[in-house]
C-alpha cells in the first residue's frame, strides 16, 4: 500500500534523536484500529454469513460450540450427579394427566415443573421440553377470564378460547399430551416454584454486591464468578440439559424423538440447548432468533458468549435438523429479510432445505399466542410423524389447574433452602467439580485447558501488511547508537494496527540467530529508560547479536494519546453492573493485548531462515506473555516475571487484567503449564515472581514432558541482567 504524501511528511518530520522514543505517528494521533471504535452491545447488528461448504461449516461450528460451552461454564461439562427425581401429585384428566416434578441438576439445586403425559394410549412417546420466558409466575399463570388482557387477546385473534387462553403453558402442555407427546413445562430460575435463586438476582440484577466479591465464597455476577465462567445463563442451560436427562429416564419416552420449544427467554434457552445438546431432534424457538436484539435479561447473557457470533448462528448450529421459528412486531420483525434468507441458504447447503421454517405474524406484538402455538404443533406433527389431522392439532378447552394444584412443594415435599449461603455453596460445588476434572491427569488438563484458553482469547491469524515501508532511526544508549526500524503492522481488514520497533545489533556481516520480543506494560517504551536511552538489558541483548522487537499493545503507548495508562476498561451503555453486557459482546482488554502478542510472535516465525525466538516480559507484562505462549505457538526461550499475578485475585470487572473464564483453567499457572503440552514443545523458561518453587501445575507439566532441566526459577537477589544472561546462555 502506497503511503499518502501527508503521512510521509509526518513520519519524516519526527526527529530521530537518541533521547527520544520513536513513534510511528504525530503525538496525539492513535492508530487506525477498529477496536478503538464503539463497543458492541446486545442491541447491535448480528448478521450470519453461511459457510461455503459443509466442511468449512463443521470447522466453524466446532469453534462456536466450544465458545458457547466455555462461556456458559459447561467446558468441562459438570458431572451428571444423580437426579433424585420426585414425581408426585398426579391429576388425571380425560385424555391426559398432570404431575408435579422436581429433581437435582446439581447437588441441592432443584429443577421444578409440571409433567403432562398422554392417557389411554401406548408409548413410546415423543417428548417436548418447554422452557418459558419472562411471564410472571409463568407455569402458574391464570389470567382473569374477563380481564382487559384476556379481552384484547380474544378480540385480536391472539387467543381463540376464553378458558384455554388464560394459561399459556398449561395450554401448551395439555395440547402436546393430547397429541401423544410427553411434555415437561419447567421453571426458569426465580420463577414459580424455582426460588432458591431469586427473581431479583436472576433477572433484575443491577448492582455489584461487595459482600459477594471475595477470593473465596463468591456469588454470582462477581468478578470471581465471571473468572470461573459461572452465570445465571449457564445454570439455566445446565437445567435444560438435565431436564432432557429426566425426560429420557421416563420409560415411555422415545429418546430419538425429543423436541424443545419456548418463546422469548424460553426461545433463548431453546436455541442454546439445540446448539449444544445433540439429543434434540426438533426445535421451535419463538420470537427470539434475530439479527437485532439478542436478549436483554441477565439470564440470556454470559461473558464471551456472543463475541463474533449471535443468535442466528446459534440457530444455524441445529442444521440440518428441523428448525421452526416465529417472528412478531418486536426485535424479530426483520427476520424475514435479515437472517432467515441466510438460514435457508445454510440449510440448503446442509442438504435439508425443507427443514427450516419461519412463521412471521407482524400484526401481533411479542407473544406465545395460539397462532404461534398451533404452528409449533403442526411442526411437531410433521417431524415426529404423528399423522394427526388439522382438527386434532387445534387446542380445546380443558379444566384449568390452580397454583395450589400445580406447586411441587407441600408438607411432604418442603421447598429447599435458597439465598446467599446456598448461592455460594452452589458455585463452590460447580468450581470444585471442574477443578477435579482438570486435575485428573496432565492429559485431561491439556485436552480441556488448551482449547479453552484459545477460545477465551480468540486469536486468529490475519492477512496483514505494513502500511508503509519501515522508517530507519537511530536509538542510543550511553553515547552509543543502534539502527532501528519503526513501522506499523496492519491487518488487511484493519481490525488491528500495531506500532512496532525493531532494533538491530551492530553490523557483524551475518544475520542474527536470535530475535527477542520484549514486552512491557509501557509498550515499546519499555525498551527505553525513563529519559529515553535504551535500557541496559536491551543493550546486553544487542551486543550479543540479537534483534530486539518492541510493540505497543492495545491500550499502550501510541494507543493512549494523553500518555496515561488505562486504569479502567470501557463499558457499554447498559447501566446494569453485569459483566456479560460488555464482555459477552466484546473481548476484554487483556485478551486484545494477548492477541497482539500472538500476532507479532507469529509474524516472527515467518521470517526467512527463522532465527530462534525469545520472549522477555519482566515489568508488568508477564501474565500477557504466559497466556500468549499458551494460546499461540512456541517460543524457543522465555523470560517471564508473573509478579505473582492471578486472574482469580482481580476484584474489579473493569481492571485491565480482568479476563472472563481465565481462573477456571488453572489460572496463570495453568497457562504456563500448557507451554510443556504436548511433550516436546516446552521452551526453556526462566520464571520470576512465583517464589522459590514453580507453581505445582507448571512443575508437573515440565516433569511429565521430561524437560524439568529447561525450567529455571529466579534465585533470590537475581536482577533483570541475570535473567538476560541466562537467556543468552540458553540460546
Amino acid at each position: 500500500m502506497k503511503p499518502t504524501a501527508f503521512l510521509l511528511a509526518v513520519l519524516f518530520a519526527i526527529p530521530s534523536l537518541a533521547a527520544e522514543i520513536p513513534s510511528t505517528r504525530p503525538a496525539g494521533i492513535p492508530p487506525e484500529d477498529k477496536r478503538l471504535g464503539p463497543l458492541k452491545d446486545l442491541a447491535g447488528y448480528f448478521p450470519f454469513t453461511p459457510a461455503r461448504s459443509r466442511e468449512a461449516w463443521e470447522k466453524r461450528a466446532e469453534q462456536v460450540r466450544l465458545q458457547m460451552r466455555v462461556a456458559l461454564g459447561l467446558w468441562p461439562e459438570p458431572t451428571r450427579t444423580p437426579l433424585n427425581a420426585v414425581v408426585h401429585g398426579r391429576i388425571k384428566q380425560e385424555d391426559y394427566s398432570v404431575e408435579k416434578v422436581f429433581f437435582e441438576s446439581m447437588p441441592g439445586f432443584f429443577v421444578t415443573g409440571s409433567l403432562f403425559r398422554p392417557k389411554g394410549r401406548q408409548g413410546p412417546f415423543p417428548a417436548v421440553l418447554c422452557p418459558h420466558g419472562h411471564w410472571k409466575d409463568a407455569r402458574f399463570l391464570v389470567r382473569e377470564a374477563d380481564g382487559a388482557e384476556m379481552k384484547k387477546e380474544l378480540e385480536t385473534g391472539g387467543e381463540r378460547l376464553a378458558q384455554g387462553g388464560r394459561s399459556i403453558f398449561q395450554s401448551l402442555g395439555v395440547q402436546l399430551a393430547r397429541m401423544g407427546c410427553v411434555a415437561l413445562v419447567y421453571d426458569m430460575l426465580g420463577n414459580s416454584d424455582s426460588q432458591q435463586i431469586s427473581q431479583e438476582l436472576a433477572h433484575r440484577f443491577a448492582r455489584q454486591r461487595p459482600e459477594m466479591n471475595a477470593r473465596e465464597g463468591w456469588g454470582l455476577f462477581s468478578p470471581q464468578a465471571e473468572a470461573h465462567a459461572q452465570s445465571i445463563m449457564g445454570l439455566q442451560t445446565w437445567n435444560s440439559i438435565r431436564a432432557l436427562d429426566f425426560l429420557i429416564s421416563l420409560p415411555e419416552v422415545d429418546a430419538t424423538r425429543l423436541a424443545c420449544t419456548g418463546a422469548s427467554g424460553g426461545g433463548t434457552q431453546t436455541m442454546i440447548l439445540g446448539a449444544l445438546d445433540g439429543r434434540l431432534a426438533v426445535e421451535c424457538p419463538a420470537v427470539m432468533v434475530s439479527t437485532a436484539m439478542q436478549g436483554g435479561c441477565t439470564c440470556e447473557n454470559a461473558s464471551l458468549l456472543r463475541i463474533d457470533t449471535g443468535n442466528v448462528e446459534f440457530a444455524a448450529l441445529f442444521a440440518p435438523k428441523p428448525l421452526g421459528m416465529t417472528a412478531a412486531n418486536d426485535w424479530t420483525k426483520e427476520l424475514e429479510t435479515k437472517g432467515f434468507p441466510e438460514l435457508k441458504g445454510h440449510y440448503a447447503m446442509m442438504g435439508a432445505p425443507e427443514n427450516v421454517a419461519l412463521w412471521a405474524h407482524l400484526n401481533f406484538p411479542h407473544n406465545y399466542n395460539i397462532v404461534t402455538r398451533e404452528h409449533i404443533y403442526a411442526w411437531f406433527n410433521q417431524h415426529f410423524h404423528l399423522g394427526l389431522s388439522a382438527a386434532r392439532l387445534a387446542e380445546r378447552e380443558y379444566p384449568l389447574l390452580t397454583r395450589e394444584q400445580l406447586t411441587v412443594w407441600d408438607a411432604a415435599h418442603p421447598a429447599p433452602p435458597g439465598g446467599p449461603d446456598f448461592e455460594k455453596k452452589l458455585l463452590r460445588w460447580w468450581h470444585d467439580d471442574a477443578q477435579a476434572q482438570l486435575a485428573r491427569s496432565p492429559e485431561d488438563f491439556a485436552r480441556i485447558g488448551a482449547p479453552a484458553w484459545r477460545s477465551l482469547i480468540g486469536w486468529r491469524e490475519c492477512e496483514e501488511r505494513w502500511i508503509e515501508p519501515p522508517r530507519t532511526v537511530e536509538v542510543g544508549a550511553k553515547e552509543r547508537s543502534f539502527q532501528a526500524s519503526v513501522y506499523v503492522r496492519q491487518a488487511a481488514d484493519r481490525c488491528y494496527e500495531l506500532p512496532e520497533i525493531s532494533i538491530h545489533p551492530a553490523r557483524t556481516g551475518k544475520s542474527s540467530d536470535l530475535t527477542v520480543l520484549w514486552l512491557s506494560e509501557r509498550g515499546k517504551a519499555g525498551l527505553f529508560t525513563e529519559v529515553g536511552g535504551l535500557r541496559d538489558e536491551v543493550v546486553q541483548l544487542l551486543d550479543a547479536g540479537a534483534v530486539v522487537v518492541g510493540v505497543d499493545l492495545m491500550g499502550q503507548g501510541e494507543f493512549i494519546p494523553d500518555g496515561r495508562p488505562i486504569a479502567s476498561t470501557r463499558t457499554v451503555k447498559n447501566p446494569r453492573e453485569a459483566a456479560a453486557y460488555t464482555f459477552g459482546y466484546n473481548r476484554a482488554l487483556f485478551a486484545q493485548r494477548v492477541q497482539d502478542v500472538c500476532t507479532v510472535f507469529h509474524a516472527m516465525s515467518r521470517v526467512k531462515d527463522r532465527p530462534r525466538r525469545a520472549l522477555v516480559a519482566l515489568d508488568g507484562a508477564g501474565p500477557l506473555a504466559a497466556v500468549a505462549l499458551a494460546v499461540n505457538g512456541r517460543a524457543d526461550i522465555a523470560v517471564i516475571n508473573t509478579g505473582g499475578f492471578r486472574f482469580g485475585g482481580v476484584l474489579d470487572l473493569h481492571d485491565p487484567n480482568f479476563l472472563p473464564a481465565a481462573a477456571k483453567y488453572g489460572d496463570l499457572p495453568g497457562a504456563l503449564a500448557l507451554l510443556a503440552m504436548p511433550p516436546g514443545s516446552a521452551p526453556r523458561l526462566y520464571l520470576r515472581g512465583e517464589g522459590e518453587r514453580p507453581p505445582e501445575l507448571l512443575e508437573a507439566a515440565y516433569r511429565k514432558a521430561g524437560a524439568l532441566d529447561a525450567l529455571r526459577i529466579a534465585r533470590r537477589g537475581e536482577d533483570a541482567s541475570a535473567a538476560i544472561e541466562w537467556l543468552l546462555q540458553a540460546r
